[in-house]
C-alpha cells in the first residue's frame, strides 16, 4: 500500500491500490481526456473532481482565486494550483473566462458529460444485483511491439469495458457486449482482433484472469481504512473542512474498484464476498459527507463571491446512479 498524504491521515484512510489502473477509467474512454488518477494529491485530479462533485451541471464560471482556496484544503500550493487551472483549460477540460483582470473557470460541456458517465459507472458498483446470462465476452487481438502505444491505448479501452487479460492477447469480460468492443476496434483500426461468447472454457478457469486474493484485500482494506471515520461521523466529531476532504478521498479510493472488480458475478465469486459491505459502507459515508462539504465548499467560495456560493450543492450515490 503507497504511503498515505497527509490530508489522507485527516480524512482516516488511504487509497489501498495504485492510480495506474484507475488511468484508463478517466482518459481512454470518454470524449475528453480527464486528468489521470495519480499517487498522492494531483493538483489537476482535485479540481476536476471537486467542480464535478459541488458544481457540476452549473453553466456559472467560478473565480479562480476560490479554486485555489478549494484546492488549498488539500495541501496543495497556490502556484500548483494555478498551473493545473491552465493545464485544464488548455486541454479543454475547463473553459475560461475574464472580469476584468480577474479569472474564471468552469467546466466545459464535454468534461461535464464525461463526468456524469463516470461517476455513474463507479457508484454503481455493487450497488444491486446485476442479473448475468453466465455468458463471457473473449476480445483476442495481436500487435506487433513497434505498436506499442496502440496496444496499450486497446488495453486500456478493455479494462474500462470490465476485461481482464486470461493470456496476453486474450482477455476476457462477464458482461461487455460484442457491439462495444468491435466499436472501439473500428475506431483504432485493428483488424487482427476477434470478439467471440462463450458459456464454458476447458482448461484455465475464466475467473482466473482477475487476481480475487487482491480484490479481497482491496475491499477489506477500505472497510478497515473507514471503520474510524464511520465512528466519528456517527459521534458528529467532524467538522465541516475534514468532511471536504475526507469525501473527495472516499470517491478518490471507490472509483478504483470498477478496475479490479468490473462487477463480476456472484454465481462465479467466493462465499463472502465483500463488494456489498464495502459498497453499503462508501454510500453511507459519501452521502453522510454531502451536506457538510457542501457547507465548507460554500464558506471558501463566499470569501471570493457571495453570490456564487448558495449555488454550491452535492450529490449524492443515488442522484449520480440516476445521471446519464
Amino acid at each position: 500500500m503507497p504511503p498515505s498524504t497527509s490530508a489522507e491521515v485527516a480524512a482516516g484512510f488511504a487509497v489501498p491500490v495504485n492510480g495506474g489502473v484507475t488511468a484508463g477509467l478517466e482518459a481512454d474512454s470518454t470524449d475528453i481526456p480527464l486528468p489521470r488518477r495519480q499517487a498522492g494529491t494531483s493538483p489537476q485530479h482535485l479540481l476536476v473532481t471537486l467542480l464535478g462533485d459541488y458544481w457540476n451541471g452549473r453553466r456559472e464560471h467560478l473565480p479562480s482565486a476560490a479554486l485555489v482556496a478549494l484546492v488549498e484544503e488539500f495541501d496543495v500550493g497556490e502556484v500548483s494550483a494555478r498551473a493545473a487551472l491552465r493545464r485544464l483549460a488548455r486541454r479543454g477540460v475547463l473553459e475560461s473566462s475574464k472580469v476584468g483582470r480577474n479569472t474564471y473557470y468552469g467546466l466545459s460541456a464535454s468534461a461535464t458529460r464525461t463526468i456524469v458517465q463516470s461517476s455513474s459507472r463507479i457508484v454503481q458498483l455493487g450497488a444491486g444485483e446485476q442479473s448475468w446470462d453466465g455468458v463471457w465476452t473473449l476480445a483476442t487481438f495481436s500487435l506487433p511491439e513497434e505498436q506499442r502505444d496502440l496496444r496499450h491505448l486497446l488495453r486500456s479501452r478493455l479494462r474500462w469495458l470490465g476485461f481482464a487479460p486470461l493470456f496476453d492477447g486474450v482477455w476476457v469480460s462477464p458482461r461487455a457486449s460484442t457491439d462495444e468492443v468491435r466499436e472501439f476496434l473500428d475506431e483504432l483500426e485493428i483488424s487482427s482482433a476477434a470478439v467471440l461468447r462463450a458459456e464454458q472454457a476447458v482448461g484455465t478457469p475464466l475467473i482466473s484472469a482477475w487476481d480475487l486474493g487482491e480484490i479481497r484485500h482491496a475491499y477489506d482494506a477500505f472497510l478497515a481504512d473507514t471503520s474510524p471515520l464511520r465512528e466519528r461521523l456517527d459521534g458528529g466529531d467532524v467538522g465541516s473542512a475534514e468532511a471536504l476532504i475526507a469525501r473527495t478521498r472516499l470517491m478518490d479510493v471507490w472509483r478504483t474498484f470498477p478496475a479490479l472488480d468490473p462487477d463480476l458475478p456472484e454465481e462465479v465469486l467466493p462465499a463472502d464476498w465483500p463488494r456489498r459491505r464495502a459498497r453499503a459502507v462508501f454510500g453511507e459515508l459519501y452521502d453522510a459527507l454531502g451536506p457538510l462539504a457542501e457547507a465548507r465548499v460554500r464558506q471558501v467560495l463566499a470569501r471570493f463571491d457571495a453570490t456564487l456560493a448558495p449555488l454550491v450543492a452535492h450529490h449524492t450515490t443515488a442522484d449520480l446512479s440516476a445521471a446519464r
